[in-house]
């Protein structure tokens, strides 16, 4: 059977508390009853020693040999102290010699045992005739010449009265205490998660609307601890939330500009009469803005898979020489049309393990960065080496450089530096951000650092395959 669980914390933390603390009685309980009965079984030991040595005193033999024990009040009130005790007396061959009224035709514990035939004083814990629970001491002790075994029984029956009367106590207490103890734990429960529904009651407050709005995180406690990591959590949902707005807003606009220009472009071809080749020229516009458009639509795709975990990567290693030489090869145009000296010294021995399209993107759009901005007439340089245990894929151009403020944002999605140069070549501002993915994707890093004389050097590092084994 299972029982049901209480839905508030304060409810469980109190039960609990309660159940724990129950336990603790009990355990404590049966441990000072084991120490009660402990001290009244050391005590009865005590006076053991004392009415057998009082016994010893009483006993003598009468003229027709029986033994007897002098109970004469007057004379030996030390008697009386004895009359409430089991008392037998038996030779050593465990003839019985005496007992007291107490005990009248019942026996202790049957013939002699080992260590009562040795002398000395023994004790052990047995049951009379009757079936009375006693505690059980004999001395060996010799009588006008004849050795006897004396046996002095204490019944049991007080200890265990005395521990029943302190159980009843317990029992008539925790009711009592354990209610005490609920209400103070539900109490204390109630006082200490009072902060967290203050914190859930704010955190209700806070919307999409109102991200800039924090939890108090003054204490220094768990609570505030708490209050301190869900400001961090909202610190980085209303940065994720403003990043969304501003791709969303320059997605839009990104998109907007080429449709607008499609559009515009088809409206002045059809108000006007023109030749078969004027049309040719709008429409050889029109694809242009089409190809713009579709290389934006193929980029936002691309990262909204890498985001997403849903590139499918085909792995294998290869030297990386091979896809800067490629990315080189489709940039030729580019590069001859601005009359750019470009110089390309690469490691063929440096193998990388990862997905050639997508590194060879990376370098595409690396490179494709440093001819857009290098001026005409300007160097560019790409180098390939290996420094450890990693490949360093550098590209060097003397172009006009990034501003420092500039720095750490190059890599955001929509984020373009010429946006202060009206002059320059636009672009989308998603080729760095995709070479930053592919990077990171295979477990590398890229960056960028000012080149000396002016310009800029954009790194790639990648970890460094290991060579393929010789036949």
């Amino acid at each position: 059977m299972t029982w049901p669980r209480p839905k508030l914390i304060r409810t469980r933390l109190t039960l609990w508390y309660v159940f724990v603390l129950s336990v603790l009685l009990v355990a404590s309980a049966s441990g000072a009853s084991c120490i009660l009965v402990w001290q009244l079984r050391a005590q009865l030991n005590n006076r053991a020693i004392q009415d057998l040595e009082t016994v010893e005193g009483l006993l003598y033999f009468r003229a027709d040999g029986n033994l007897r024990l002098n109970d004469d009040y007057h004379n030996h009130p030390e008697s009386k102290l004895v009359q409430d005790r089991y008392l037998e007396v038996l030779s050593p061959d465990g003839t019985i010699l005496y007992r007291n009224k107490k005990l009248g035709s019942g026996t202790m514990d049957g013939p002699l045992f080992a260590s009562e035939g040795l002398g000395g004083y023994s004790e052990r814990s047995t049951r009379v005739s009757d079936g009375t629970p006693v505690i059980l001491a004999s001395r060996r002790h010799s009588l006008d010449g004849h050795p006897i075994v004396i046996r002095l029984a204490y019944s049991e029956e007080p200890i265990w009265g005395r521990l029943k009367d302190f159980w009843m106590i317990l029992l008539m207490a925790l009711p009592l205490t354990l209610a005490f103890a609920a209400a103070a734990g539900y109490g204390m429960a109630n006082r200490a998660l009072d902060p967290i529904r203050q914190m859930a009651q704010r955190a209700e407050q806070i919307t999409t609307e109102h991200l800039h709005d924090r939890l108090d995180a003054a204490n220094n406690d768990e609570l505030g601890q708490l209050a301190r990591v869900f400001n961090q959590m909202l610190s980085r949902i209303e940065q994720s939330f403003e990043q969304l707005r501003r791709f969303t807003a320059d997605a839009s606009h990104e998109l907007r500009t080429p449709l607008a220009s499609i559009r515009s472009v088809g409206e002045v071809g059809l108000q006007k009469d023109a030749a078969p080749e004027e049309y040719r020229d709008t429409i050889g516009s029109m694809l242009e803005e089409i190809t713009r458009l579709t290389n934006l639509v193929d980029s936002l795709l691309a990262l909204s898979r890498a985001d997403a975990g849903l590139t499918l990567m085909k792995i294998e290693v290869f030297p990386i020489a091979v896809i800067v030489e490629e990315a080189a090869s489709l940039l030729d145009v580019l590069i001859e049309e601005k009359g750019l000296k470009f110089n390309i010294d690469t490691d063929k021995s440096a193998l990388v393990r990862g997905d050639r399209l997508i590194l060879r993107q990376a370098a595409v759009n690396v490179l494709h960065n440093a001819v857009k901005f290098t001026p005409p007439g300007g160097s560019i340089s790409a180098r390939v080496c290996c420094e450890g245990s990693r490949i360093v894929l550098s590209v060097t151009d003397n172009g006009p450089g990034i501003p420092t403020e500039h720095l750490t944002k190059v890599f955001d999605r929509f984020y373009r530096v010429e946006a202060a140069r009206p002059g320059e070549i636009k672009g989308a501002g998603l080729g760095l951000s995709i070479a930053q993915w592919a990077a990171r994707a295979h477990d590398g890093e890229i960056g960028l650092s000012p080149a000396p004389g002016g310009g800029c050097t954009f790194w790639i590092h990648l970890p460094l395959a290991p060579s393929p084994p010789t036949i």
